[in-house]
């Protein structure tokens, strides 16, 4: 009899668990629906005849050279000096961003200065600057790095000054009443309050460190995901070419799912957490 009761009493939850677990299952499979339709098209769309396999690869043929790729040592070398030179840049300009947006929103000198350059740089196409860069720094990783983190610096400092900027006052006049040092409402009040908006601008920073990381080693040449891809397309290599395309594309969303993960990470205790999400 205790034994009925105990499966009576546990059947409602796994009628409330199973079609949770069937809804999430079938969100995830909706999600990447897309993504396996667009690769299943490039495939029949290759072996149909329409173009040249030097026009259009075949996606499986692609993949094949991915993999020989990664057993040659090419891959690992090529991701690592791209993935490099993207995090350091972008981690140069997540720190620096971050100091010079909290500056401008509280220190009125500071603001006066930098508020025009950066509403004048913002907008600008900045890799214009890469031939100013490679006469300064030379043609290897400081070039690089440097334009990734002149790139990527912009939506940083932005988004940390809407941030600060937008911190409740009257919460920070009940701190300073209670006797907060600027030094404790910066770390216990202005930082934590504005940072869902200081994530947003690292992770709008984080793809475009990307980007400009590739666009730099396709411009400049040398070992990266970039300048192979280059290489690949003087020596008329098809497969080369879509395989670094591939490759990027993993390498991004990676990043991109990772900065996602580490923001539900630092606001769990924030409102967005309790919110539902579809990243």
């Amino acid at each position: 009899m205790a034994r009925l009761n105990g499966d009576a009493a546990t059947l409602p939850a796994r009628e409330v668990a199973m079609p949770r677990l069937v809804s999430i299952v079938g969100n995830r499979a909706v999600r990447w629906a897309s993504i396996v339709a667009f690769l299943a098209g490039w495939e029949l769309l290759a072996r149909t005849g329409l173009f040249t396999p030097y026009m259009l690869p075949a996606f499986s043929t692609v993949l094949e050279r991915v993999w020989s790729d990664a057993l040659s040592g090419d891959l690992p070398l090529n991701l690592g000096l791209t993935l490099y030179r993207a995090l350091v840049g972008f981690a140069i300009a997540a720190s620096g961003g971050i100091v010079l947006g909290v500056l401008i929103a509280r220190v009125r000198v500071v603001r006066w200065f930098f508020d025009p350059l950066v509403s004048a740089g913002f907008p600008m196409p900045k890799i214009a600057f890469l031939p100013v860069f490679i006469l300064w720094f030379g043609l290897y990783d400081v070039s690089k790095i440097t334009m990734t983190v002149f790139d990527a610096i912009f939506p940083v400092i932005t988004a940390t000054v809407a941030g600060t900027q937008a911190v409740d006052r009257h919460l920070l006049w009940s701190a300073r009443n209670m006797g907060a040092s600027e030094r404790e409402l910066l770390w216990e009040i202005i930082l934590p309050a504005s940072l869902p908006q200081i994530m947003t601008g690292l992770q709008i920073a984080l793809p475009i460190a990307l980007i400009v990381e590739i666009v730099t080693e396709m411009l400049m040449g040398g070992a990266g995901l970039g300048g192979a891809m280059v290489t690949a397309s003087r020596f008329a290599d098809s497969p080369g070419v879509f395989a670094g395309l591939v490759e990027i594309a993993i390498a991004g969303f990676c990043l991109v799912k990772g900065m996602s993960m580490l923001r539900r990470r630092l606001l769990l205790w924030h409102q967005e957490a309790l919110e539902p999400t579809t990243v």
